[in-house]
């Protein structure tokens, strides 16, 4: 199978199935689409063994968003991604550091996190990314962005991101 077709069966995984790969690795082998299909532990390494391919893709085809982007404003926010609840907590093998401990005021939980800020645009489509511990705040999230936007844009954002000194220090760019 080449790294084309793993990717490709990742994205209609993602893109059609809920990121469920198994209903998608069935689907495409069934279709004759990839006739010679991996088995499932064979396709997650990979997988995993390309994702530094697909994150520079994804920075790639971003850029490419940004520049073709007629509009200049862009939106800003944060949100996480559960590994388990507070409950497993002491059973997870994937997460180990106290940084990923999150917690969400607005349900009264704690659980191991990963926070992913994402940067779109007005349309909604992804450019920017970066995935960071439960427990780290939005400004850090601003702070790890690259931000590589055209002149004169506007980016929106919530009062969580409220870092006068980056704010000013990206007028200065401009």
């Amino acid at each position: 199978m080449s790294d084309a077709e793993v990717l490709t069966t990742a994205l209609v995984a993602a893109l059609f199935f809920h990121g469920n790969q198994a209903h998608a690795r069935l689907y495409l082998w069934k279709s004759g689409l990839i006739p010679q299909m991996l088995d499932k532990s064979r396709f997650c390494r990979k997988l995993h063994a390309l994702s530094e391919l697909m994150y520079d893709l994804f920075h790639q085809i971003g850029m490419l968003l940004k520049a073709t982007n007629s509009d200049v404003e862009y939106l800003l926010d944060s949100f996480p991604v559960a590994v388990c609840d507070n409950i497993r907590i002491s059973k997870s093998r994937l997460l180990r550091s106290e940084d990923y401990r999150g917690y969400i005021a607005s349900k009264k939980r704690y659980f191991y996190r990963i926070r992913v800020q994402l940067l779109s645009t007005s349309d909604g489509i992804p450019v920017e990314f970066v995935f960071l511990p439960g427990a780290a705040n939005d400004v850090r999230g601003l702070n790890a962005l690259l931000l590589n936007l055209p002149p004169l844009s506007e980016v929106y954002a919530d009062s969580a991101y409220t870092d006068y000194q980056a704010e000013d220090a990206l007028l200065l760019i401009d």
